[in-house]
């Protein structure tokens, strides 16, 4: 029990390491190559930052234990905005981009409203099951083609002037995937200790996947979003989380049922609700007080809804 938790410490140590250097070097490639960090933010850090729900649910996939791996998509989704750009706005309020409010968070609740049409084969086609097959597995993964050609046009706009250290482009790479390798060995750390404990208290495999799994394979969005955040990077912070959103449905759960079609159970049709009502959540706080801002009393809000949560679903 004292050397798991003494893991889960040295696991937060590696990944807090992971995801400042792993900022540094987007933010400075992202100002060599003349991209624009949003597009930076969107792609390359919510890619590397996706990599445990990745790595979670090819083995989740491997191994049949789908209701992990499920979970895990729809419980870090959840987590990304409630905690993740809660605990940010409290930390520095973030400016969102008109872009950003209008086209990647509408792009974002599209991709969960899928899951939900995909997954209920029995109330929408009248089946004797719900699954997401390897069909819509494809699907969600055109949706993600679509996704990077409009991320990749966005290259074309010019980035805004942040205060960015600028490295040579090998170093910055560099940085990148020291940071990117960090992230991914001690989020894996960090999830395989949390599931032993976990399982000590005799929880779910679902409910594992939702909180304990979807947590910690989020991590890397929240130490990242922190750092870029202290570091007043606005677009890295908000567009590691709403772009992770979109890799884990589009990119990570259409890999998963191309792999092996994912049972879908009627259980977490609450939890695909609440990411939901989430993502409603932060496109209606882009018109109120502050347009295109997320306050610090926002940034409680999303805390203590997520909080909220949580208790619901262990209690349940």
């Amino acid at each position: 029990m004292l050397l798991t938790i003494l893991f889960l410490i040295i696991g937060i140590a590696i990944l807090i390491y992971g995801a400042d250097t792993m900022v540094k070097g987007s933010a400075s490639i992202a100002k060599k190559l003349g991209i624009s960090t949003i597009v930076i933010g969107l792609t390359v850090v919510a890619f590397g930052t996706s990599a445990p729900e990745m790595v979670v649910n090819l083995f989740s996939a491997a191994k049949g234990t789908t209701d992990l791996a499920i979970g895990n998509i729809i419980g870090s989704n959840i987590a990304n905005i409630l905690l993740i750009l809660g605990i940010t706005a409290i930390i520095f309020p973030l400016a969102v981009k008109k872009s950003t409010t209008f086209k990647e968070i509408p792009f974002a609740l599209l991709a969960v409203v899928i899951v939900a049409i995909f997954g209920n084969d029995v109330l929408i086609n009248g089946y004797g099951s719900n699954f997401l097959d390897r069909t819509e597995g494809i699907t969600l993964i055109l949706f993600f083609v679509i996704f990077l050609y409009y991320t990749f046009g966005l290259s074309k706009i010019e980035g805004e002037h942040e205060k960015v250290k600028i490295y040579s482009l090998g170093k910055s790479f560099l940085l990148f995937i020291v940071g990117l390798v960090a992230l991914i060995l001690g989020g894996k750390i960090i999830v395989d200790n949390a599931v032993i404990l976990a399982r000590i208290a005799g929880m779910s495999e679902r409910l594992i996947g939702l909180t304990i799994v979807a947590v910690g394979t989020s991590l890397p969005e929240l130490a990242t979003s922190i750092v870029a955040a202290l570091k007043k990077q606005s677009d890295i912070a908000i567009g590691n989380a709403v772009g992770s959103n979109i890799f884990n449905v589009f990119w990570v759960l259409g890999i998963t049922a191309i792999i092996k079609p994912i049972p879908f159970d009627v259980d977490i049709n609450f939890d695909v609700l609440m990411s939901i009502v989430t993502m409603l959540l932060l496109f209606f706080f882009m018109f109120i007080h502050d347009k295109h801002r997320l306050n610090r009393w926002q940034g409680v809000s999303f805390i203590l809804l997520y909080f909220a949560y949580l208790t619901f679903i262990i209690i349940k």
